[in-house]
């Protein structure tokens, strides 16, 4: 039987996303050294599995509901469930009620140390955050080993609205394979979708969400140069609505929507600008990687965005829901190949010095090993 410690993931769902994506580069890291449990809440939503590696030891133990009101039977339940890991790791909103659960009951089941990791909001919140939910979160964070963020912004909302001590928020900075991004990638490696010599393309990769207003994006390509396309990369609800528009103003022939890229090295280096029209970021790791391919990131100043990029890539930044100013941005870069080549040379630069997988994962050991091994000691005492 492994000794290997036993980290127990709880996350709301677990298709492919930024903090599903980040988990499963961090279980792969680490490959043997420990064991994973993971929980998705949604058992039918579990698309990011195919991303773990065959060699790392992974289970997929039943577990409680973790929706529905918060009352004392149902958080027993959640917590006798935790019981037996060394760590028990949860993610944003959709677990809250597991971080509740361990604060209540962690004595009585004997539970290992928690850290939830929140990295950001769906629609409901993209406006604004709700007063009760920040209550919610001061209250359920109350005896969480650690509280990690990956932005400035969310950093700020842990410690103010969310009343967190200073010791316990951990700013980690989302990273990638930066090298991984540099090789040209091959013009057919979509299927059904091939980049010609004389195409361009503005990409984006994103979860096709209301939050993510990709609306916009197939609005601003009709009032592009008819050379240049649309590529939008990922999977979700919006997608037939996305279709639909392309089709009312005429552009489905240059609007692209390939589904869900399990490894962006392969396509971010076929854009020739990258772009976002988010209403709500922190810290779009899709920038990071379309920051390594060195391109320029046109987007709003939404999250980090504009302390990611690099100072060069400012002026291609817009206010939250100035679509206008988002058309001026792509408009002068689409007409100027120089300007889209220095601009994405300097986030290459920035992105390699800051940004690279290696810092990341090793920040990440240094927290969860440290908490699991002062707990150890505690039990050893």
């Amino acid at each position: 039987m492994s000794k290997a410690p036993r980290i127990l993931h709880i996350h709301s769902t677990f298709d492919p996303g930024g903090k599903e994506v980040r988990t499963t580069r961090l279980i792969n890291a680490w490959g043997k050294e420990c064991d994973h449990a993971i929980v998705s809440g949604d058992p039918e939503r579990r698309g990011a599995a195919h991303l773990i590696e065959r060699s790392v030891r992974v289970s997929w133990p039943k577990f409680p509901p973790l929706t529905g009101k918060p009352l004392p039977g149902m958080l027993n339940r959640i917590a006798a469930a935790m019981a037996g890991y060394d760590l028990v790791c949860t993610y944003n909103w959709g677990a809250i009620n597991a971080v509740m659960a361990h604060t209540l009951f962690a004595d009585l089941h004997k539970l290992p140390p928690l850290v939830h990791h929140e990295d950001g909001f769906n629609e409901d919140e993209a406006s604004g955050l709700k007063w009760q939910r920040n209550w919610f979160r001061r209250l359920a964070l109350g005896r969480s080993g650690a509280l990690v963020v990956p932005s400035k912004s969310l950093e700020n909302i842990a410690l103010e609205a969310w009343a967190q001590p200073r010791a316990r928020v951990r700013r980690i900075a989302n990273g990638i394979d930066t090298r991984a991004f540099s090789a040209p990638p091959k013009r057919d490696f979509l299927p059904g979708l091939i980049k010609r010599k004389d195409e361009f393309w503005i990409g984006t990769l994103a979860g096709l969400r209301e939050v993510k207003n990709l609306s916009a994006l197939v609005r601003l390509i009709k009032r592009q140069p008819p050379d240049w396309h649309l590529v939008i990369a990922g999977e979700g609800p919006e997608r037939e609505k996305l279709q639909n528009l392309a089709e009312e103003l005429g552009v489905e022939d240059r609007v692209h929507l390939p589904g869900f890229v399990e490894r962006p090295e392969k396509i971010v280096g076929l854009f020739d600008i990258f772009a976002l029209s988010s209403l709500s970021e922190q810290f779009p790791i899709s920038v990071v990687e379309a920051m390594a391919a060195g391109l320029p990131v046109v987007a709003p100043r939404v999250g980090d965005i504009g302390d990611m990029v690099a100072s060069d890539n400012g002026p291609y930044l817009a206010a939250p829901g100035d679509e206008e100013a988002l058309h001026q941005a792509l408009w002068t870069l689409t007409g100027d190949a120089k300007e889209r080549k220095r601009v994405g040379l300097a986030n290459r630069a920035k992105a390699r010095e800051e940004y690279d997988s290696l810092r990341m994962i090793e920040r990440y050991r240094a927290l969860y090993w440290g908490l699991m091994n002062r707990q150890k000691g505690r039990d050893e005492a």
